[in-house]
């Protein structure tokens, strides 16, 4: 009897020490996201990427600026590692801006940012059509005699494309533009926003569940002392008319970044904070209601400038932030990923750089946990600033064939499913193995 339990005893340890394991191993799932692939393009100056999409067929188009003699709009489209299809240049004489991108239902893409139009305009707001393989098929300018500049697109629920701009050719100063254009580019409407006395510089445009659209920027003053900036955020209907705007800041500058719709019809606010935190300036979420009450605010960052640059919602349903931190890190500031669940508590942030600046501008998610971050890196490259591509997954057990040459060899899903299979495996036959000596101490007992 007494060598029975023993028997059960020790493989019920077996089973504990089993399942530790296991759970040990799952656990090991969750390891912060390492570098997986990285691809570094640019010339011998200041090159940075504002934008960057995961493509129909699975690659990635990345969009922002080359520096030459002056600046122009570059486009470089990727397969899903990163390996360069092509890249285009589109610009003039001038310093030309391009800040927001668009794939179009035919494969091509939509290009928003400005035109250098030289005296007496400073710069138009340009909207460019290109094919797929990058081939500009048609291109619109839209401003007055100053300087107006599209910051942010989107494509609207009517098949029509809104751009986001900020504009001193109409106004009283420097004030927000909407301007809805057809698949053809032609204006459909325009309005403007401003404050009197303040200047609005637009940095991000959504459309929203109602059909209308949230503007989000910043609104710059004079406090009496110094030129301060805060958060600004307008709500109009479907065509562009005022419902409601709020400002959001302290004593010091707030810089907008990003918004997103929540599923409440509130939004969330990603922006720059000097007037709290702890640092130089933090990056600061604001969530606000569908009238744009604030409901909570926090801050995240250490004793240096932490910005956020691009905000998305992932499928576990919480949220990732890709920007810069110059409180942690390697170098003098690196590129910085942070996840939230679905009520924003921090899950983990990494940092991903080198010696010198890395920032990331852009992130989207390619799998659970596994995400592609475009921004700029002075660490690597051979320039003063390049553009960065970047995958990142967590850990692969094996880990997976890195690209040789522009080839890829995958990963054996097989291999990465099979040590947990097995540690499954050892704790069913030792659960079974328990019930057969639970069956030979009652048989035991029955014939004693």
């Amino acid at each position: 009897m007494r060598k029975a339990i023993s028997e059960i005893i020790l493989v019920l340890l077996a089973v504990s020490t089993l399942a530790l394991a296991f759970n040990i191993r799952q656990a090991g799932c969750l390891e912060l996201p390492e570098i997986e692939w990285s691809r570094v393009w640019g010339g011998p100056s200041y090159d940075f990427p504002y934008s960057m999409i995961k493509t129909f067929d699975g690659g990635y188009a990345i969009f922002g600026v080359f520096a030459n003699v002056s600046f122009d709009w570059w486009l470089i489209k990727t397969d899903s590692f990163g390996n360069v299809q092509w890249n285009k240049t589109y610009g003039g004489a001038g310093d030309d801006l391009g800040y927001s991108i668009v794939e179009t239902e035919d494969g091509g893409y939509m290009l928003a940012g400005s035109i250098d139009t030289f005296e007496p305009q400073w710069h138009d707001a340009w909207l460019v059509k290109v094919d797929s393989s990058g081939n500009m098929q048609w291109n619109k300018t839209y401003g007055g005699f100053g300087s107006d500049h599209a910051h942010s697109l989107v494509k609207t629920s009517d098949g029509k494309y809104v751009m986001g701009c900020w504009t001193s050719s109409f106004g009283a100063d420097y004030e927000y533009w909407l301007v809805k254009v057809d698949s053809s580019g032609n204006m459909q409407w325009n309005k403007t926003y401003g404050i009197a006395d303040k200047t609005a510089y637009l940095e991000y445009v959504i459309e929203t569940s109602d059909g209308g659209y949230a503007i989000f920027g910043d609104i710059q003053y004079w406090d009496g002392v110094n030129i301060l900036e805060d958060l600004w955020l307008v709500k109009t209907d479907s065509s562009g008319n005022h419902q409601w705007n709020k400002t959001y800041g302290g004593s010091n500058n707030e810089w907008a970044h990003s918004v997103m719709e929540m599923s409440d019809s509130g939004y969330m606010l990603a922006g720059s904070t000097e007037s709290f935190g702890a640092g130089d300036d933090d990056c600061w979420l604001v969530k606000v209601d569908s009238s744009g009450n604030m409901e909570w605010n926090k801050t995240y960052g250490g004793i240096s400038a932490d910005d956020p640059g691009s905000m998305i919602k992932t499928s576990d349903g919480g949220y990732a932030i890709a920007g810069a931190t110059y409180s942690f890190g390697e170098g003098a500031g690196d590129a910085w990923l942070v996840k939230f669940d679905s009520s924003w508590n921090v899950l983990w942030n990494k940092t991903y750089g080198g010696a010198l600046e890395d920032y990331a501008a852009s992130i989207v998610e390619t799998d659970h946990d596994e995400y592609v971050f475009a921004g700029m890196t002075e660490s690597f490259g051979a320039g003063s600033w390049d553009w960065w591509l970047v995958k990142v997954a967590p850990p692969r057990h094996p880990p997976p064939h890195h690209p040789v040459g522009g080839f890829w060899t995958p990963v054996d899903k097989f291999s990465l499913v099979a040590p947990y299979m097995g540690i499954a495996s050892t704790i069913l036959i030792a659960i079974a193995a328990t019930a057969i000596c639970v069956k030979r101490v009652k048989h035991r007992k029955e014939k004693q």
